[in-house]
Parts: C-alpha cells; sequence; structure tokens
C-alpha cells in the first residue's frame, strides 16, 4: 500500500510539472504571440489588453489567460488607382503594388494585437487596400504630373511616408511599393516624353553637325599646312638650284615663270577648299538652328493645348455648378410661389366660410326665410347704396350754369324746372341698379310707376 501510495504522488507531481511545461508557449519567429486575459495594468492605471512577444516564451497563466498568434506572412496589394486628380487638375491612373505586413515594433505590434487579432489575411489585405487608396489619392493631390513622372524617388517617399503613418494606427508596416506605369486620359504624359525625345535627337544631330565641322575644319587646315611646308621646301630647294645655275638666266627666268604659276594654282586650290568648309560649317549652322526651331514650336504647342484642355474641363466644371445652382433656385422660388398661393387660397376659403356662416346666421335670425334675410342685408346696405347715386354726379365740376327761359312749355313746366329734372334722372335708379346686378327691387322699397304713354302700350302688346 506504501509503494502504490507513493507512486500515485510520483504520478500526480509528475502529471502537474507535465502540465505546467505545457502551458509554457513559445512563439515562433513569423508569428506574434498575443497573450489577453488579466495580464495586469498600464502606468496609468488602466487595464492591459494585450501582452505581444515575438521571438521568446511565456506562461500562459490557465483559466485566468489565454493566447492566439499574429502570421508575420508579407501580404501583396494590387491598388489600381485610376482617375486620380492631380494638383494640375489632369486626371492620371497610377497602378501600382504595395507589399505590408504586421510590425513588429512594440507600440504599432499593440495596435495589430488589438485591431487585426482574429482576421484573415484577405480581410487584412481589404483594409489594407483601403487605406492605400486613401492616402495615394492625397498625395497625388499635392504633386505635379511631372514631379510624379520624373522625380519617382521624391513620389515614392511621399507614399511611404504617408502610407506607413496610417497603416501603424492598425498596427501595420509598409515593406515595398512598386509604381509600374503612370498614364493620364490627355495625353499630357505622352507629350512630354515626345518632347524629351524631340529633344534628344536634335542634340544628337547637332553634335553630329558639329564634330563634322571640326573635322571639316581640320582636314583643310592640314591640308593647308601640307601646302605650305612642300612651297618652303621647294622654294628653299630651288634657291639653291637658282644660286648654283646662275649662268642659266633665261632657264631660272622660265623656271620661276612655272613655279609662280604653281604657286598660284595651289593657292587658289586651298582657299577654295577653305570656302567650302566654311560653307560646309554654315550650312550645319543652319540646320542645328531650324532643329532648335522645331523643338521650341513643338514645346509651345504642348503647352498651348494641355492649357486648353485645363480650360475647357474647368469651363465645363463651372457650367455644371451653374446649372445646378439655377435648379436649385428655381425649385425654391416654385416652393414659394407654391406656399404663397396655398396660402391666399386658405385665406378665401376661410373668408368664404365666414361669410358663409353669417348669412346661415341672418337667415335663422330671420326665421328661416331666405327672402326676409336678403331684405335685411339690402336694408342695412340700402345707405351706402344711396351714396353711391349721389356720388355719381358730386364731382361734376360746373362753374357756371344759365338759363334762358321763355315761360311754361307745354307740360306746364318751366325749362329750368325740366333742366334740374333732367339732371337727377341722370342717376341711376335703384332698380336698374338692383337689375344690372341680377337681382329685383324687394317690394317694401317700392314699386316701379309706369308712364302714360307706357301703359297704353303695354295694353296694345297684351292685345
Amino acid at each position: 500500500m506504501l509503494i502504490v501510495l507513493i507512486c500515485a504522488i510520483v504520478l500526480v507531481v509528475v502529471s502537474f510539472v507535465a502540465w505546467v511545461c505545457s502551458r509554457y508557449k513559445k512563439c515562433p519567429s513569423d508569428k506574434i504571440m498575443v497573450v489577453y486575459g488579466s495580464i495586469g495594468k498600464n502606468k496609468d492605471g488602466t487595464n492591459r489588453s494585450a501582452k505581444c512577444i515575438h521571438g521568446g516564451a511565456e506562461f500562459v497563466v490557465p483559466v485566468f489567460q489565454s493566447y492566439s498568434y499574429l502570421d508575420l506572412t508579407p501580404i501583396s496589394i494590387s491598388v489600381d488607382l485610376k482617375n486620380a486628380l492631380s494638383r494640375q487638375n489632369i486626371r492620371i491612373d497610377v497602378p501600382s503594388r504595395f507589399t505590408v505586413g504586421i510590425s513588429t515594433e512594440p507600440g504599432v505590434m499593440q495596435n495589430a494585437a488589438e485591431r487585426l487579432l482574429g482576421l484573415q489575411l484577405s480581410e487584412i489585405q481589404e483594409l489594407s487596400k483601403d487605406i492605400i487608396f486613401g492616402q495615394l489619392r492625397l498625395i497625388i493631390a499635392t504633386m505635379d504630373i511631372e514631379e510624379i513622372n520624373t522625380d519617382r524617388d521624391k513620389f515614392l517617399a511621399a507614399v511611404s511616408s504617408n502610407v506607413e503613418t496610417e497603416l501603424k494606427k492598425i498596427g501595420l508596416r509598409l515593406i515595398n511599393v512598386n509604381v509600374t506605369d503612370i498614364s493620364d486620359e490627355s495625353g499630357y504624359i505622352a507629350a512630354l516624353g515626345k518632347e524629351a525625345a524631340a529633344k534628344a535627337i536634335n542634340d544628337a544631330k547637332k553634335s553630329v553637325a558639329e564634330q563634322d565641322r571640326e573635322g571639316s575644319i581640320g582636314e583643310a587646315n592640314a591640308r593647308m599646312e601640307q601646302r605650305i611646308k612642300v612651297s618652303e621646301a621647294e622654294s628653299i630647294a630651288i634657291q639653291g638650284e637658282n644660286e648654283a645655275k646662275m649662268k642659266i638666266a633665261m632657264s631660272e627666268a622660265a623656271l620661276k615663270e612655272k613655279e609662280a604659276e604653281a604657286l598660284k594654282i595651289a593657292t587658289t586650290a586651298e582657299k577654295i577648299q577653305a570656302a567650302k568648309a566654311l560653307e560646309e560649317s554654315y550650312a550645319a549652322e543652319k540646320a542645328a538652328e531650324l532643329a532648335r526651331r522645331s523643338k521650341e514650336q513643338a514645346t509651345l504647342e504642348a503647352d498651348v493645348i494641355v492649357r486648353a484642355e485645363a480650360k475647357k474641363r474647368e469651363l465645363e466644371l463651372a457650367a455644371e455648378a451653374e446649372a445646378e445652382q439655377m435648379r436649385r433656385r428655381a425649385q425654391g422660388e416654385a416652393d414659394a410661389i407654391y406656399a404663397k398661393m396655398e396660402a391666399q387660397a386658405r385665406g378665401v376659403e376661410e373668408i368664404l366660410k365666414k361669410q358663409a356662416t353669417g348669412f346661415a346666421e341672418i337667415v335663422k335670425s330671420a326665421g328661416g326665410d331666405a327672402d326676409a334675410a336678403l331684405k335685411l342685408l339690402i336694408a342695412d346696405k340700402l345707405e351706402d347704396l344711396m351714396k353711391v347715386q349721389v356720388d355719381a354726379i358730386k364731382n361734376i365740376k360746373i362753374d357756371k350754369v344759365t338759363v334762358w327761359d321763355g315761360g311754361n312749355a307745354a307740360d306746364g313746366k318751366t325749362s329750368t324746372a325740366n333742366f334740374i329734372s333732367g339732371m337727377m334722372k341722370s342717376v341711376p335708379p335703384l332698380d336698374e341698379v338692383f337689375a344690372m346686378a341680377g337681382m329685383q327691387l324687394p317690394s317694401l322699397l317700392g314699386k316701379k310707376v309706369e308712364t302714360e304713354d307706357a301703359a297704353p302700350a303695354a295694353e296694345g302688346a297684351e292685345e
């Protein structure tokens, strides 16, 4: 029993030691081990979210702690950026490839543990791609096309600085940037390339012309020196021969004459060669000047075309903005007019409703008799109607009226009476006013008196 007990104790101890050793985790070189759980506190007293270990080992406390790995495998991201707007308002295409990976710097590694733990490589790749797209557009907007195309080191340095700053916020680092090619939709970069090629060709042609000119001049100078030396040697020889042959004067004179002719021919030939050399030199210079003129003209045309395209795009954008403003302004004015007319309609509707309510009250006061209610309304407005009749002749300006009255007329009335009566009859009678309004004068105001002449006519019409 004692032996069994000792064996059991030994087995338990060994098992416990093996279990404790199994909780001592070693981190591979291509991974970051993130221990999370009860880690401890930061310097400011807050709880630590995780503990990152790279290239070492850590004891993971059972129950209270757990662990996971972050893969350090580099991630290649293809960024096919199109229609990015440069500082010159010219849209360019910048296809490139970025290589990123999880950083092993202490602070950045902590960011990776907090933001990337548990994500697949494809998810990390998409997240990085979004950040790179935004920063790449921002950098292109601050640079000219010439800087991006010619000074690649400056462009790549700006891309690396801005992109890596943003990637560090999520725990990544930029490993490599490779811009494959840069193009634009307006052909500006192609025009720059043609300009550089034309410049190189013109410089080469100019160099060839200058070398041909130097060669021709050198060859002519060599021939001139050769002829001078030969002539000098011949002249010394002839001089010695002449001194030795003093007795043969005529022969020497003839010989000297021949030598003079030969010298003349040689001098003429020399001058002809020098003139030809100068002519070739002038022709080479003329060709160089024509090439320079063609280059300057091509440069000027390229600048004018690019500026015209930029100006055209600017005018198109301004026209679109102005059209949008006019549409919004017209929409606002239409809404205001509709609101105004709707308010006026509601006001008219309220007035009519109030008038209808008032008229209903008047009819109710008249015992439900609409005719009696109408009479009440007319009686209320009778004073105003009479005032209108009187005002019809109120403003007639008559400074003086002279009446020649010869006595009584046939009907027993004087001319003065007939004049005053006719003036008063010019005022519209009440029954005519009501008739023009489509109404009949109430009986309480009296009836129209028919004249003696009208009565027989009416009786005849009835018969």
